[in-house]
Protein backbone atom coordinates (compact mmCIF):
# COMPACT_ATOMS: atom_id res chain seq x y z
CA UNK A 1 0.00 0.00 0.00
CA UNK A 2 1.46 3.47 -0.93
CA UNK A 3 1.85 5.71 1.97
CA UNK A 4 -0.29 8.86 1.84
CA UNK A 5 -2.33 11.80 3.94
CA UNK A 6 -5.98 12.25 3.82
CA UNK A 7 -7.20 15.24 4.98
CA UNK A 8 -10.53 16.34 5.27
CA UNK A 9 -11.08 20.07 7.02
CA UNK A 10 -14.76 20.53 8.20
CA UNK A 11 -17.18 23.46 8.95
CA UNK A 12 -19.73 23.02 10.93
CA UNK A 13 -22.75 25.25 11.75
CA UNK A 14 -25.30 25.14 14.56
CA UNK A 15 -28.21 27.00 15.20
CA UNK A 16 -31.11 28.32 13.38
CA UNK A 17 -31.21 29.43 10.52
CA UNK A 18 -27.83 27.93 9.81
CA UNK A 19 -28.64 26.50 6.19
CA UNK A 20 -28.88 29.97 5.33
CA UNK A 21 -24.93 29.71 5.16
CA UNK A 22 -24.87 26.52 2.91
CA UNK A 23 -25.07 28.57 -0.54
CA UNK A 24 -22.25 30.71 0.21
CA UNK A 25 -20.03 27.60 1.41
CA UNK A 26 -21.28 25.31 -1.52
CA UNK A 27 -20.07 28.06 -4.22
CA UNK A 28 -16.28 27.18 -3.15
CA UNK A 29 -16.22 23.99 -4.57
CA UNK A 30 -18.59 24.14 -8.01
CA UNK A 31 -21.75 23.70 -9.11
CA UNK A 32 -22.28 19.73 -8.28
CA UNK A 33 -22.27 18.31 -4.82
CA UNK A 34 -22.56 14.90 -3.21
CA UNK A 35 -26.04 14.96 -0.87
CA UNK A 36 -25.92 11.98 1.29
CA UNK A 37 -29.16 11.32 3.48
CA UNK A 38 -31.23 9.10 5.78
CA UNK A 39 -33.91 7.33 5.05
CA UNK A 40 -36.94 10.45 4.51
CA UNK A 41 -37.15 12.87 7.21
CA UNK A 42 -35.02 15.50 5.94
CA UNK A 43 -38.28 15.50 3.23
CA UNK A 44 -40.12 15.22 5.49
CA UNK A 45 -39.13 18.27 7.20
CA UNK A 46 -38.56 20.46 4.41
CA UNK A 47 -35.09 20.56 4.71
CA UNK A 48 -34.50 18.61 1.26
CA UNK A 49 -36.20 21.17 -0.44
CA UNK A 50 -34.19 24.26 1.35
CA UNK A 51 -30.87 22.95 0.53
CA UNK A 52 -31.74 21.80 -3.42
CA UNK A 53 -33.10 25.31 -4.07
Amino acid sequence: MNNFIYDVPTKVYFGENAVDNLSAELKKYGKKVLLCYGSGSIKKSGLYDKVTE
